[in-house]
């Protein structure tokens, strides 16, 4: 039960983190691109597409940060978990310490010889042996959070680079957003084990007053 092999046998990303990252990037730029309702002159329909590409890029880089932050953190966290049941000084308080852990689901699941064989193998790890620092899996998630978050924006920004009436380019950018959001909703519950198309719906809905309520504060 080697920790490392633990590391090393998680995806990159998940697929529900994957969903998460492409309905991000999909309400950062439908942010910039409904104010293109109000917008006649082809510069400024092109300055507000650029605003919306560097948008979504910073807002990438930055979400890519944050993945990597919290990929230190959960492993800081494996780490204490760990040092809390090795230092246990009786069967009871290690058991107590790996309940608290888990899921309450996984939890009452479990019988005091289970929880017994979890700590024995749990003191075998060598956990301050190995480094805390970033790792290759790490740096591969946080460049396909960037890369999800950017590439949303893509298939949105399309129709404005190819049509040169505004309006009817943001009705066909906002139809392909929309069906991009469906099909990123019913993806999601499937995955959750959530009805599909009534999930797909609610995101849609969720999404579109989100991006109402970040052009409303001026976003």
């Amino acid at each position: 039960m080697s920790s490392g092999h633990a590391v090393s046998s998680r995806r990159v990303l998940e697929p529900i983190e994957r969903i998460s990252e492409v309905l991000f990037g999909l309400i950062m730029a439908l942010a910039f691109t409904g104010t293109l309702s109000v917008v006649s002159d082809r510069s400024e329909v092109r300055t507000t597409l650029v605003g919306a590409l560097g948008c979504n890029l910073a807002w990438g880089l930055v979400d890519a940060i944050m993945y990597l932050m919290g990929c230190l953190a959960d492993r800081a966290t494996e780490r204490r978990i760990v040092a809390k049941v090795q230092q246990a000084a009786t069967a009871e308080e290690a058991r107590t310490a790996i309940l608290q852990n888990l899921p309450s689901a996984v939890a009452s699941a479990l019988t005091d010889a289970d929880l017994d064989r979890m700590h024995a193998a749990l003191l075998k790890e060598r956990m301050p042996g190995e480094s805390m620092g970033l790792k290759r899996e790490d740096l591969l998630g946080a460049v396909a959070v960037f890369l999800l978050v950017f590439a949303s924006t893509i298939p949105i920004v399309v129709p404005f680079l190819f049509l040169q009436d505004a309006w009817t380019a943001l009705r066909i950018s906002n139809v392909i957003a929309v069906a991009m959001m469906l099909f990123a909703g019913y993806a999601f519950g499937q995955l959750t084990g959530y009805r599909p198309w009534l999930t797909a719906a609610a995101m849609v809905l969720l999404g579109c007053l989100l991006v109402a309520l970040t052009i409303a504060l001026g976003g």
